[in-house]
């Protein structure tokens, strides 16, 4: 039970964290993050052929039946960020562990990106996106349904990924271990920069 209390805590606090957020909002430089993804051949293609991009360089996930998912990143279009975004997510379900990992979502045209920046935008449960190092797939995920192609990073074999209802997304493992079969989104907010 002390378990459980504690685990609800620590999910009510990032979602106080996520809500407290107000004021002037400079950029940060988020190169790092971003060349770890273009070091990915599966994801390349993405950075030459898309509108836009958000990038979240570090997602804190936890839970033990109850979790949650918390970070923040910048929303890119054209090479230059256009705002922050922050992602919050519960999920109840079977679910135990933590982890840390990086995610970046490509906008394929500018429908999808206004879609995304709207101000408040969701993923449903079936989108999911698997690390690109550390796992031994890559997997596509969007808005409504998941489209996939599987292959390690490293495994020589040429995969075909594309867009699905104008996004990929993809996930690159920091740290933690986690197994979860949970329900439910990641939710994003938009800021604009002012």
């Amino acid at each position: 039970m002390r378990t459980f209390r504690a685990c609800v805590s620590a999910v009510l606090l990032m979602a106080a964290v996520a809500c407290a957020h107000s004021g002037a909002w400079v950029p940060e430089d988020y190169s790092s993050t971003i060349d770890k993804f273009k070091s990915s051949e599966q994801v390349q293609p993405f950075f030459q052929d898309s509108y836009g991009y958000a990038v979240l360089p570090l997602i804190g996930k936890g839970g033990l039946g109850v979790g949650g998912a918390y970070g923040s990143g910048q929303v890119y279009q054209g090479g230059k960020v256009t705002g922050l975004t922050k992602l919050i997510k519960l999920s109840f379900g079977f679910q135990a562990g933590g982890q840390g990992f990086s995610e970046i979502i490509f906008f394929k045209d500018k429908r999808a990106y206004d879609e995304f920046t709207t101000g408040e935008f969701a993923f449903d449960a079936t989108a999911s996106a698997v690390a690109i190092t550390a796992g031994a797939q890559v997997q596509v995920g969007t808005k409504g349904a998941s489209a996939g192609a599987s292959a390690g990073p490293k495994s020589g074999e040429q995969v075909a990924l594309g867009y699905h209802k104008g996004m990929a997304v993809f996930t690159q493992a920091v740290g933690g271990l986690m197994y979860e079969a949970a329900i439910g989104g990641q939710k994003f907010s938009f800021q604009p920069l002012k």
